[in-house]
């Protein structure tokens, strides 16, 4: 299933701007990086509950916020881009 995970990471201190770097860190490892705080996770359920214990571990619940919005298998026909970056497709051919 396809998963767009967003957050909003407080940065007015050191902490706030590990946090921020922990939790992108943590997104790199499941998926692609599409805008400065938002990724495209190609997920496996277990994926998907394993990615938002570690995402939730980080975050500072007072200061921080997470979304996951759920496109699921027929992410393709929900997603439609238009500008600067070029678009990809996770389950498309790799090249190295």
């Amino acid at each position: 299933m396809m998963v767009l995970v967003t957050y909003d990471v407080n940065t007015t201190d050191k902490l706030g701007q590990k946090r921020l770097r922990q939790v992108a860190k943590k997104c790199v490892n499941y998926g692609q990086r599409v805008q400065n705080s938002v990724f495209e996770c190609l997920l496996e359920p277990a994926q998907f509950v394993k990615l938002r214990n570690e995402l939730e571990a980080i975050i500072d619940f007072e200061k921080d916020s997470l979304r996951y919005y759920m496109l699921g298998s027929n992410w393709k026909r929900r997603v439609d881009h238009v500008g600067a970056k070029a678009s990809y497709d996770p389950e498309g051919a790799m090249v190295f």
